[in-house]
């Protein structure tokens, strides 16, 4: 079983590999400011970044502001976000976050994690985005791709987003927070595919401990094989 140590050595070398593989990546959804990053990302949840940045031009132009959010007719916005998906929610937690917002706030966006996760609807995954790109403070955002991607890696076994999150806090040097986000996103999407990962053609596999697992199985499989024949 590897430590620590070992863990972070391998770590180094895995975000080296990202950082040649994917220098340029960034957050994909579009915004002008906080309130607009705020409300992509809730409605973010469970649809492509694409779909979201067709709807949110025409949404943050009925409602350029906060507090126009925070007095928005609820069917009115579903009306807006329906191709989103749970559209009832996503609804509901974002009158309720920019009601927030307007009333604790002042009309700001706050800063803090803290602040952020106390806002209605918002989780720490919403909370780190807003961090990272509205007030650059270093902060490990776990989606679907981070939590699955750095598992499959060998860098956790954790499975509950804010244990993964905190697992690779301790892993992960911290200019290497922001990147690893938007580089395993970019990652899973294209390469280590969920349900068909193409680990052929992954940079990444002779750092992987799932890929080099898998590797010892598929051999053992293969004497066994022959010795049956």
């Amino acid at each position: 079983m590897e430590t620590l140590a070992q863990k972070k050595s391998r770590a180094g070398l895995i975000i080296a590999e990202l950082n040649n593989m994917y220098p340029e990546v960034r957050c994909e959804l579009e915004h002008a400011n906080a309130y607009q990053l705020l409300v992509a990302t809730i409605l973010s949840a469970q649809c492509t970044d694409k779909r979201i940045n067709m709807v949110t031009p025409t949404l943050f132009d009925r409602y350029p502001m906060v507090n126009d959010m925070a007095q928005a007719d609820r069917n009115d916005v579903i009306g807006y976000i329906r191709s989103t998906g749970f559209f009832n929610n996503k609804s509901t937690n974002i009158l309720a976050c920019c009601k927030d917002i307007v009333e604790r706030f002042n009309g700001e966006v706050p800063g803090t994690l803290e602040e952020l996760i106390s806002l209605s609807g918002v989780g720490r995954k919403t909370a780190n985005v807003v961090l990272n790109h509205i007030f650059h403070v270093p902060a490990i955002v776990v989606d679907t791709h981070v939590g699955r991607i750095s598992r499959h890696l060998g860098l956790t076994q954790e499975k509950n987003p804010a244990k993964v999150e905190f697992a690779l806090m301790k892993i992960l040097p911290e200019e290497a927070w922001i990147p690893w986000n938007h580089q395993l996103i970019k990652h899973g999407r294209t390469v280590c595919i969920a349900r068909r990962p193409q680990c052929g053609q992954c940079q990444l596999r002779a750092l992987c401990s799932g890929f080099i697992q898998q590797l010892t199985v598929d051999k053992g499989q293969l004497t066994i094989e022959n010795q049956d024949l």
